[in-house]
């Protein structure tokens, strides 16, 4: 059922006509909206012919912008960014939009400080020095408007400009309609509410410079129209904001570049579409080695990998009926049990080969006590690979409308039957009786906005900008002293891998840059937070966090090498604890 099929004016040429048709003006025009560099030069070069000067600038992330566009980098020596601290936005908001200038600047002192607070419209004070002596103040203007979303919720977010005062663009404008249309629609009174809502918007193409900071426009959208929704559906609901056993349904944000730089949206309304066949023909199947892997494994190489692992296989469905495949090895003199999983947040794939490159090395020791369940959300990950095949672009965007499963929900906090999906989990502790449970996940490679909603993207402040790997280590009441030792010996090992520590010292120190001091307490150079919870499930529960939302190549296969080496130390520390009593396994 289509819902809305419409198409919306491009800003940027309607902008163009407009000023052509007053004709030549002594005065420059400056603009703002959202569009990539190339199309906003391209523009101002049709206005100079005609004899009128402007200049369109970018809306979002205004002040990398500038850097990219209005300064020589090259002999720069130093740099210093007072940025404005508005009362109705985070004191860190606009230090936040500054990423990812200190690694743009590398080699460059930088200097980021907070301006007083001001109900002004922001802007940047920026001093530039040259090592050739050279000297200059710029101030970049942020355009902001302060309004309120469709649930009430105050917020100050990036807008269109035009000449000196506020103006909507189509970005802003596609993203209202969407919204709008969901929004007021008639729903049932109960979740989930639908199967799945396609919601296709088409933009301009804003490609990046080569180089250049990553800014993806059509990645923004997505993130905040997913985001959005959710947020619409759980006032809907009745439940509270972040409420992660919401039902909705699945909710599925498709950006792409235009062919013809138009700007249309359409939504509509359809069942689960039925699971396609994933196997491997004789001639395609992957044979390279889990450690050299580059890129996420296929649905069909996960399930291979699974079966060559021996043991008591067992299994659950998903809610559009996948197959969650699990294996209980046990071999020799009795070990502590654990449970290691991937693919919970199914747009987070080192894991995935993590969980079995690990489960590999396990299962060739002589003693030997594990489950496996190396793909919890298949429904998840299918949708990622749906939405990666759309071109070179999205395989690198982060694709947060996969990370949850079909119902719209995070098995992790699904609590009442159906299952589906976290039944593999309580088959994988019934047969094993573990203690342990290590969940390997990953977060965003690089920075993570909802530029039409207050930038920051609300209830995931802390995941704003990569911050290297780091642990997040639950217990239950009575476990803290063994998870101190837990996390103390994971640790010291993952200290071993300078490849990782340099990585972590890196992403850590332009994290404090922007965001300022990490929150989390670090132990032999990783973060790791530690806390005391009282819900079902093992009594020690790892979570890791690689930031691997978008990496491919040398950088993936860091990712998976560390949720590898992070499995096994785990599985060592456990078998050094004081003795630990299982949980007996279901007869």
């Amino acid at each position: 059922m289509t819902l809305l099929d419409k198409k919306l004016p491009r800003t940027l040429d309607a902008w163009v006509t407009e000023l052509l048709n007053g004709g030549a003006s002594d005065s420059p025009i400056e603009t703002w909206l959202f569009e990539g560099a190339t199309a906003r030069r391209t523009a101002e070069a049709r206005l100079t012919a005609a004899g009128i000067h402007a200049r369109f600038r970018s809306a979002y992330k205004p002040l990398i912008h500038h850097f990219e566009e209005e300064v020589d980098i090259d002999g720069l020596a130093s740099v210093t960014v007072r940025y404005p601290v508005h009362p109705k936005a985070s004191p860190r908001r606009f230090a936040l939009e500054t990423y990812p200038l200190a690694d743009l600047l590398a080699g460059v002192a930088l200097q980021l400080e907070a301006k007083p607070e001001s109900d002004a419209m922001p802007r940047y004070d920026v001093e530039l020095r040259w090592r050739n002596g050279k000297h200059r103040i710029d101030s970049v203007f942020a355009p902001n408007r302060f309004h309120d979303d469709l649930l009430g919720n105050a917020m100050l977010s990036p807008c269109g400009w035009f000449d000196g005062a506020p103006r909507s663009t189509d970005f802003e404008a596609v993203f209202q309609l969407a919204m709008h249309t969901l929004h007021h629609h008639d729903w049932p009174k109960t979740e989930p509410y639908f199967e799945r809502i396609d919601i296709r918007i088409d933009l301009p193409d804003s490609p990046r410079p080569p180089g250049g900071a990553w800014i993806d426009l059509h990645e923004a959208m997505h993130e905040d129209l997913y985001f959005s929704l959710l947020e619409t559906f759980q006032q809907r609901s009745g439940r509270p904001p972040g409420d992660r056993r919401l039902q909705p349904g699945q909710i599925v944000p498709d950006v792409r570049a235009s062919i013809d730089g138009s700007v249309s949206v359409r939504i509509g309304l359809r069942a689960y579409p039925p699971p396609a066949a994933d196997t491997e023909s004789p001639e395609n199947i992957d044979t390279t080695p889990l450690a050299h892997v580059t890129s996420p494994l296929s649905s069909a190489r996960v399930a291979r990998e699974m079966a060559a692992i021996g043991g008591v296989r067992f299994e659950a469905l998903s809610r559009q009926g996948r197959r969650v495949l699990g294996v209980h090895h046990v071999a020799g003199q009795p070990v502590p049990a654990v449970i290691v999983s991937g693919g919970q947040h199914a747009n987070e794939t080192s894991g995935v080969v993590g969980a079995l490159r690990a489960a590999h090395t396990l299962a060739a020791r002589e003693d030997a006590n594990f489950a496996l369940i190396a793909l919890e959300n298949p429904d998840g990950y299918a949708l990622r690979h749906e939405l990666c095949a759309h071109g070179p672009a999205q395989r690198e965007h982060m694709q947060h409308a996969a990370r949850y499963t079909a119902l719209g929900d995070d098995l992790e906090y699904r609590e009442q039957p159906p299952f589906y999906e976290r039944e593999a989990r309580h088959q994988a502790l019934a047969l094993s009786g573990a203690t342990l449970h290590v969940n390997l996940h990953g977060y965003p490679a690089h920075e993570w906005t909802r530029p039409l909603s207050g930038y920051i993207p609300r209830g995931f402040d802390l995941w704003t900008v990569p911050k290297g790997f780091f642990l997040i280590l639950r217990h239950l009441p009575g476990w803290a002293d063994q998870a101190r030792q837990l996390a103390e010996h994971v640790c010291r090992r993952l200290a071993e891998r300078a490849d990782l520590m340099a990585f972590n010292a890196a992403q850590l120190a332009t994290y404090n840059r922007h965001a300022g001091e990490l929150p989390f307490e670090v132990i032999h150079g990783t973060a790791c937070t530690i806390s005391e919870v009282d819900r079902p499930g093992p009594a020690l529960t790892l979570i890791t966090e690689f930031p691997d939302e978008t990496v491919h190549g040398d950088p993936f296969i860091l990712a998976h090498d560390t949720q590898t080496a992070t499995v096994l130390a785990a599985v060592e520390a456990l078998n050094l604890l004081a003795p630990i009593a299982s949980i007996p396994p279901s007869p």
